[in-house]
């Protein structure tokens, strides 16, 4: 086992209450797309505890060889190489068939051209009645939904002035455009939330 793996501390706080969701929501076997992948952490949970499901890790060509350190200790055999995958690029019809979608902590820290590339790209993707689950902080009429959040939009928009906190209703808008609807919007623990988009 390696021990230098890339560890992301949210990740082991928040794949617990995710899996639990995902559960109940990925029942059928398929291939699961995962959008911005990381460390791979959550790709190694998830498919370790849903074996009829297949997780197809991507990420940002710079970042897509971080999970493999965790995927190949994992010895794993439902989950497939990560693909490089830049929102922006439009290769989406390079992947493989989908059955179903999901992301973590990535609406925030992109810039809103990438989420409306993700959502189209998604949306393109899925089959009919296939479910996209969004996982991250979100605002609600502009307001935050605790002040935790709202010092963490403050940091990440002094980051980089593309990123922050997204709000709900843009989010659904931009559903509503490329054919997906909200389904569901599960509260999670530290002030996160679990959106469930449908594709009609």
């Amino acid at each position: 086992m390696q021990k230098d793996k890339p560890f992301s501390q949210a990740c082991e706080n928040n794949k617990a209450p995710i899996l639990e969701k995902l559960a109940e929501l990925f029942k059928q076997p398929g291939t699961i797309l995962e959008i911005g992948t990381g460390t791979g952490q959550h790709a190694v949970h998830f498919a370790g505890h849903l074996p009829h499901v297949v997780w197809q890790p991507t990420d940002h060509p710079q970042n897509a060889q971080l999970a493999r350190a965790w995927i190949d200790d994992s010895h794993l055999t439902n989950i497939n190489s990560p693909i490089a995958l830049n929102v922006l690029d439009g290769k989406w019809a390079d992947l493989p068939a989908i059955h179903g979608a999901f992301s973590a902590n990535t609406a925030h820290i992109m810039a809103w051209e990438e989420v409306e590339a993700m959502f189209h790209g998604v949306a393109g993707a899925l089959p009919k009645d296939g479910i996209f689950c969004l996982y991250g902080p979100f605002s609600y009429g502009g307001q935050h939904t605790s002040e935790s959040n709202a010092r963490f939009d403050l940091s990440l928009r002094t980051q980089a002035p593309h990123m922050g906190i997204q709000d709900i209703e843009d989010i659904k808008a931009l559903g509503a455009e490329t054919g997906l609807a909200l389904e569901e919007d599960f509260e999670m623990p530290a002030n996160n939330r679990l959106l469930v988009w449908r594709k009609s």
